[in-house]
């Protein structure tokens, strides 16, 4: 499972979808909708956001193993640095291992002061390098102090993420570097809503690698359809590391109303993810669980 999808990453199609476990003792209803849509039947993978936002939610590793358990397709599994210290990631990584959750997107995290439970402290020992550190070891037989483990895990596939926006590119690609040097397969963007700016951060990885000294690791296009204008303004205004283009706001200002904003948002993010499996067929789709708009859109494109 995990070998095919690193094949997909380096040599062919690649798409994942993000799925965000819900602040329920259950995953079934989502699995459900996921299975009545065949949507597993459209994509390479899928992933699991870790509490975004500080909001309790279902816990990511586990929600990963369901998805996997039921439609034999990876799933990519987010961990954030805010809620454990270096103890309980390296044991959650064991434990997740034993169950093949062997595909891991290290985050630093959103800050614990907007969490939903009150009075929270984020952990943050360290940045998301830390944990990609830790899957280094791992993949090398030993934990993060060198110490061999009795038995070695199965091999873990890292990822990271990068902006997919900065006025000053080079500031990107030192990140990106960054996570090359401590050995990410694959660096998932925020959503991009240009073409040109997806060329401009493939550019940025390629040169990256070269300045690593690595070629391995694969730049993934993050895609989230917009079809509110509301969505687009904020994602432009209050969201770091997203550009929206104003010929975007202009054309969703431009409809009558909600079902004809809805139409030109849907027909604009899909005429952008035609153009991104066109260019570099390495893509991420988030909807924040609108599980029929990511049907309709990956429908909508040749794939």
């Amino acid at each position: 499972m995990f070998r095919t999808l690193l094949s997909k990453l380096q040599t062919s199609r690649y798409i994942t979808l993000e799925t965000t476990p819900t602040h329920s003792a259950t995953l079934s209803d989502m699995l459900d909708e996921i299975e009545r849509l065949r949507l597993d039947k459209m994509i390479d993978g899928f992933s699991t956001t870790d509490n975004p936002l500080s909001k309790l939610k279902y816990n990511s590793l586990f929600a990963a193993m369901r998805l996997q358990e039921r439609f034999k397709k990876p799933a990519i599994a987010t961990m954030s640095m805010r809620d454990r210290n270096r103890i309980a990631l390296q044991s959650d990584l064991l434990g997740a291992n034993d169950v093949d959750v062997r595909a891991i997107l290290a985050l630093t995290g959103d800050s614990a002061k907007i969490s939903d439970q009150k009075g929270v402290k984020g952990v943050f020992e360290s940045d998301s390098t830390l944990l990609l550190d830790m899957i280094s070891a791992y993949n090398a037989g030993s934990d993060i102090e060198g110490k061999r483990f009795a038995t070695a895990p199965k091999p873990i596939l890292p990822y990271a993420v990068i902006n997919a926006y900065a006025r000053n590119p080079k500031t990107l690609q030192k990140k990106m570097i960054k996570k090359i040097e401590h050995n990410a397969i694959g660096i998932i963007t925020q959503p991009i809503y240009n073409i040109d700016n997806a060329k401009i951060l493939l550019d940025l990885l390629n040169e990256a690698n070269h300045l690593a000294g690595s070629c391995d690791t694969t730049l993934i296009l993050g895609l989230f359809p917009i079809t509110k204008l509301s969505t687009a303004r904020f994602l432009d205004s209050h969201v770091p590391g997203i550009s929206v283009p104003s010929s975007w706001i202009d054309a969703l200002e431009s409809a009558k109303d909600s079902l004809e904003c809805e139409k030109i948002g849907f027909d604009l993010s899909a005429q952008l993810l035609d153009q991104m499996l066109s260019l570099h067929p390495k893509i991420h789709i988030m909807t924040a669980n609108k599980f029929e708009l990511a049907h309709k859109l990956l429908d909508e494109v040749s794939l």
